[in-house]
């Protein structure tokens, strides 16, 4: 007796899923005909037994394919969170706060599914701590963000979808 098991859904915004469908097409149109070439010049070279160039295609080529399988779950799950619209427009996934600390001092954070996260571009995952210290704030409105060991005060200057 098999029970299937439900899948759950990945949200994303438009964006990162265009990024994602824009990998996986990379990856079968043309990165899958580089390593057939690459395969191809390695069997070219004779005994397969003892290449490594040809172990080094098959393995490039599974983790090819195994990133491909990984890329068309996440597209076959993902469900795309749409913009909110309005002034006093409350932080979800998607949005972009504008931040200032007491100093003055102004970051913008995005946030993002977890499959679009990128610290070193300021994109946050909404499920991640700082993420879900986010989630919900509206201009105006203060959050207190963890920095190391210390928590750092900031304002919500905007909340803004893109």
């Amino acid at each position: 007796m098999s029970e299937a098991v439900a899948k759950e859904a990945i949200y994303l915004t438009p964006k990162g899923l265009e990024k994602i469908k824009e990998e996986l097409r990379y990856l079968k149109e043309e990165k899958r005909e580089e390593l057939s070439n690459y395969m191809g010049a390695a069997i070219a070279d004779g005994d397969l037994r003892e290449s490594a160039a040809y172990d080094e295609a098959r393995l490039l080529q599974s983790a090819n394919e195994a990133r491909i399988a990984d890329l068309e779950e996440i597209v076959h799950r993902a469900v795309v969170v749409e913009a909110e619209e309005g002034e006093n427009a409350a932080a979800r996934l998607g949005a972009s706060l504008e931040l200032e600390d007491t100093t003055g001092d102004r970051i913008v954070f995005h946030l993002v599914g977890t499959h679009e996260a990128d610290v070193l571009d300021n994109k946050i995952s909404d499920e991640s701590p700082l993420g879900q210290n986010l989630l919900g704030k509206r201009a105006g409105d203060r959050v207190e963000l963890p920095l190391g060991t210390s928590k750092i005060n900031y304002k919500v200057v905007s909340v803004h979808y893109e």
